[in-house]
C-alpha cells in the first residue's frame, strides 16, 4: 500500500494547515496524484443515475485503495448522496477527495455553498478537499469555505478555451486581445503562474488573519462571487463564526 498524505488538519476552514508538509491551500498536479477510478456523470441527472454512480464509484475505490490515495466524491446535485459517498470513502481508507462537477457547482452558488459546508461539517478532521476548474478570482472564497487544494489542470482547460486567468478576471483573448500572438502552451503557463500567485496571496492573507478582507475584495469580480458570499453569510454564519477568520 502506498503511503497516504500526512495531514495536519486546519483548526477549521480558512485556517492555516498542511498537506504532506506543504501549506494549504495548495496546487495539485494530476501526474503526481494517484486518483482512484470513479463512475462520473453530469451534475443535473435523475437520482437513480446518481445513486448508481455512487455505488460504482465505491466499488472502484475499494478495488484500488492499495494503489491510490485520492478518491472522487460523486453524487451529482444530491447533497445527501455526496455525504454518503464521502463517508464510505473515508471508511474504505481515503482522506483526500476531489469534488466532482466543480464547473457546474461554480454556476450554482447556493448548491455550491450547501455542498462544501456540509461536506466539511461531516468529514473527519484529517480529510481534505480538492476543487476542479476553479477560476482564480473564486479561489479565495473557496478556501474561506474550506477547500484545501486546486487542480492545476484548470490552467490547461482554460488555455484551450483561449482564456487568460488573472487574480481578478478571466479574459477571453478572442474578445480582449491582451496577447495577440500567444501559443496554447504559453497561455497555460501564464495561467499557472497566476494560479501560483493567488495561492501565495491567500497564504499571506491567512497568516495576517485578513482572508475575509481578500474574499470581500474579490466578491465584486463576478456575479457568482457576489452571490456565493451573500448566501454563505446569510445561511452559514454559525459555521463561519466557528471555523473561519471573519477579519
Amino acid at each position: 500500500m502506498i503511503k497516504k498524505f500526512e495531514i495536519r488538519s486546519h483548526d477549521g476552514p480558512g485556517r492555516i494547515g498542511k498537506i504532506d508538509g506543504e501549506l494549504t491551500p495548495k496546487i495539485f498536479f494530476k501526474n503526481e496524484m494517484k486518483i482512484a477510478p470513479s463512475e462520473g456523470s453530469s451534475y443535473n441527472v435523475d437520482r437513480e443515475i446518481a445513486e448508481f454512480n455512487v455505488s460504482e464509484t465505491l466499488k472502484l475505490a475499494e478495488k484500488y485503495v492499495d494503489s491510490c490515495d485520492i478518491a472522487v466524491i460523486q453524487g451529482s446535485k444530491y447533497v445527501d448522496l455526496r455525504i454518503e459517498c464521502m463517508k464510505k470513502l473515508e471508511e474504505i481508507g481515503y482522506n483526500g477527495f476531489i469534488i466532482a462537477n466543480g464547473d457546474a457547482l461554480l454556476t450554482n452558488p447556493r448548491e455550491l455553498v450547501e455542498l462544501v459546508v456540509n461536506l466539511k461539517k461531516e468529514a473527519k478532521k484529517s480529510s481534505y478537499f480538492i476543487f476542479t476548474f476553479a477560476e482564480l478570482s473564486f479561489m479565495p472564497i473557496l478556501t474561506y469555505m474550506g477547500i484545501d487544494g486546486f487542480l492545476a489542470d484548470a490552467t490547461n482547460y482554460y488555455s484551450h478555451l483561449n482564456v487568460l486567468q488573472t487574480p481578478t478576471k478571466a479574459y477571453d483573448l478572442n474578445t480582449y486581445p491582451i496577447y495577440e500572438e500567444i501559443s496554447q502552451k504559453e497561455l497555460e503557463q501564464k495561467n499557472l503562474d497566476n494560479m501560483e500567485f493567488v495561492i501565495k496571496e491567500i497564504h499571506a492573507h491567512m497568516k495576517n488573519r485578513s482572508l475575509r478582507n481578500l474574499v470581500e475584495e474579490r466578491s465584486g469580480t463576478t456575479p457568482q462571487n457576489i452571490s456565493t458570499l451573500k448566501i454563505l453569510d446569510r445561511t452559514c454564519m454559525d459555521y463561519l463564526l466557528e471555523f473561519t477568520q471573519l477579519f
